[in-house]
């Protein structure tokens, strides 16, 4: 089935959508809102994106913030925020790290840049995780390392799998070291959660790069990744002053990776929902082989 034929189908409402930042940040051109798309560079209607997830005709995906990926993975009124009162707190006093954390809560009416639970994907029970883009770029501080790290803590001991939605630039520089140290403080969440035969399933969305790529974003059973993600550890103009060479266009995008058996799978969007709840079916607890 063709990608146009895909946008006959409308997803259901969920009230979690309502939270967050708006969907698109829309731009007015003849008296309708639009958003122009980067990649084919035709301006879409906001009701087109909004009813297609965030998503353009040509495959192109627009960021979501973590409420509305929320609402779009998970059964209506059936996730349950965990550690929800955890929040960074500017404990090195670094220049305009307090100001621009007070900035960023009133504006996304998020607390931090990651938010967990528990919930159901098409009935089947899980502990989720989703990192939001518009909260210090989804940048991993001791807050959102600890928020994780207990929720796959929680999951082990409640047996539960782990799907989590990835999106950052990786370590927050404001936190100094401490923000380094969740790299490995997460990795041996998930490995304590592994040890105890429970499955974790991972999505890589543009941009999931540095400490979050070198840690718990890549240690997943499954890795799942956004049509033309970017999924790295340095970025690509570090990188270019390092080797001193032009890349190519590609250069760390999901469909080189998956090439090379770094990731599984590149999912679209409006599957995404089908593709993890059957991953989740096949890789159950108790299932009869």
């Amino acid at each position: 089935m063709s990608v146009e034929l895909k946008f006959i189908f409308r997803k259901p409402k969920n009230e979690l959508e309502k939270g967050g930042r708006p969907l698109t940040s829309p731009e007015e051109t003849d008296h309708e809102m639009t958003r122009k798309c980067p990649s084919c560079g035709k301006n879409i209607p906001l009701s087109e994106l909004w009813d297609n997830y965030d998503t353009c005709r040509c495959g192109y995906c627009f960021q979501m913030s973590a409420r509305q990926r929320i609402g779009y993975l998970t059964d209506r009124d059936s996730f349950t925020e965990l550690f929800s009162e955890l929040e960074s707190r500017d404990f090195l006093n670094f220049p305009g790290y307090a100001k621009k954390l007070e900035s960023l809560k009133e504006s996304t009416k998020e607390r931090e840049a990651v938010i967990c639970g528990e919930g159901l994907i098409e009935g089947h029970e899980c502990a989720l995780f989703v990192m939001d883009p518009y909260f210090m770029m989804g940048s991993m501080g001791t807050v959102v390392g600890e928020k994780i790290t207990r929720l796959f803590e929680y999951a082990a001991e409640k047996g539960l799998p782990v799907v989590g939605c990835t999106v950052s630039g990786g370590a927050r520089m404001q936190e100094g070291i401490l923000s380094l140290m969740q790299m490995a403080k997460t990795s041996g969440a998930v490995k304590r959660h592994s040890e105890n035969g429970n499955f974790y399933l991972v999505l890589l969305t543009h941009p999931t790069t540095g400490g979050v790529t070198a840690s718990f974003a890549m240690e997943a059973d499954i890795i799942l990744a956004e049509p033309g993600a970017t999924v790295g550890f340095a970025g690509a103009r570090v990188v270019e002053q390092t080797v001193r060479k032009k890349l190519p266009s590609d250069f760390q995008k999901a469909e080189v990776l998956l090439q090379h058996g770094f990731i599984d799978r590149i999912v679209p969007r409006f599957e995404q929902r089908r593709v993890i709840s059957s991953l989740l079916y096949i890789h159950r607890k108790g299932r009869k082989k």
